[in-house]
């Protein structure tokens, strides 16, 4: 599998976990509306999930990570 691949599918893969779960936990603790649940877990899946990308570094691709939680960028 490509670099570029595996970090489409990492990318998705932690929007995916946090969404569920921000999505059953409000729905769980707060009774609002299934609609407003919905949004307001994408929007918290988007900034708390952690972001990759490939990069290119003497010629070779590298896997990237950034997350809100870590100070520096970790290569994978």
């Amino acid at each position: 599998m490509k670099a570029k691949q595996k970090a489409l599918v990492f990318n998705f893969i932690g929007f995916a976990v946090i969404f569920l779960l921000a999505r059953f936990g409000l729905a769980f603790i707060s009774d609002i509306k299934p609609v407003y649940i919905s949004i307001l877990s994408a929007i918290m899946a988007m900034v708390v999930s952690p972001k990759f990308a490939v990069t290119q570094i003497k010629g070779k691709e590298k896997l990237m990570m950034k997350w809100i939680f870590m100070k520096e960028i970790k290569e994978l």
